[in-house]
């Protein structure tokens, strides 16, 4: 899923087969850059604003490379809806009106995109719409097209962390959280997200000791985990989760795991990155970044 093609028209690319994962984030950007026939690098840019680090970016790769761009939390939306009745064709301009008054952007400066959410009724489409701010977006896409840095996709955390799950025919419970945003809880199965949700309040978990854990927010966790399994499997009739992992990175990460795998009865595990990014565990959201597929459904 990619937010780019209503906008990328706009500029004029520069093709490369070097792949770099950009992750924006609310005061840096990271990137896992992949270069042809060499080992990936990933890194942070902390720059006074987001030009400035994209600037760095293309200085650092040489001013090169395909890129799959994420968005942080805050510059985009989810949200649910029936899906409406009108032609494959004019779903995107239809939603725009259906979600206006459920999102902070107005109808004439969104971009949208959806995915479908598993159906609770056979008489109901459901679908999942993001939601962005198109002269934001355009932003990005000129200070990249600027640096001559090719853009294959804008997409969001939630797609973007979902690479970093090998395709199962077994759900997968994932908890994982970029930098100061919200933990964010996803199913994944069949390569697919099943289940998608934004757990308030614990946006700071990664600068906690194993003492302040203890103090509530290990069993906020464990709830909300808990209370997003009995979703899948109950309302919609899913096979139990077999297993959860966990990447959120921090000191006190097996810590964690360990106490949260004491509050539920399935095995919790820290989850193994992909082979060579082993040593990437603080970059997540650039790494998942980097292994989306260039043909990516694109909103």
């Amino acid at each position: 899923m990619s937010l780019i093609p209503k906008i990328n028209k706009l500029f004029s690319k520069k093709k490369s087969n070097d792949i770099i994962g950009v992750s924006l984030q609310s005061n840096s950007l990271s990137y896992c850059y992949r270069p042809v026939n060499t080992s990936p690098d990933c890194q942070k840019i902390t720059e006074s604003n987001l030009s400035h680090s994209i600037t760095t970016l293309a200085d650092r790769v040489n001013g090169k490379g395909l890129c799959h761009i994420v968005l942080s939390s805050s510059q985009y939306q989810i949200v649910q809806v029936d899906k409406p009745k009108v032609p494959d064709t004019e779903i995107n301009a239809a939603l725009k009106w259906q979600v206006k008054d459920l999102v902070p952007f107005k109808p004439d400066n969104m971009v949208v995109d959806y995915f479908d959410a598993p159906q609770l009724s056979m008489n109901v489409e459901k679908i999942n719409v993001v939601c962005a701010d198109l002269t934001e977006l355009k932003s990005i896409v000129e200070d990249m097209s600027d640096k001559q840095l090719d853009i294959a996709s804008i997409t969001t955390v939630e797609f973007a962390f979902s690479q970093l799950i090998p395709e199962s025919e077994l759900a997968i419970l994932l908890v994982c959280q970029h930098e100061n945003e919200d933990l964010l809880i996803l199913i994944i199965k069949q390569g697919r997200i099943f289940f998608q949700r934004r757990i308030r309040g614990l946006s700071q978990i990664s600068q906690k000791t194993e003492e302040e854990l203890t103090m509530g927010s290990i069993d906020m966790l464990s709830l909300e985990i808990q209370r997003s399994t009995d979703y899948f499997e109950r309302q919609l009739k899913q096979a139990p989760i077999k297993e959860v992992q966990v990447i959120i990175p921090m000191a006190s990460e097996a810590f964690l795991v360990r106490k949260i795998s004491e509050n539920t009865n399935v095995p919790v595990n820290l989850l193994s990155m992909p082979e060579g990014f082993e040593q990437y565990r603080d970059f997540p959201g650039a790494v998942g970044a980097s292994m989306l597929p260039n043909t990516a459904v694109a909103i």
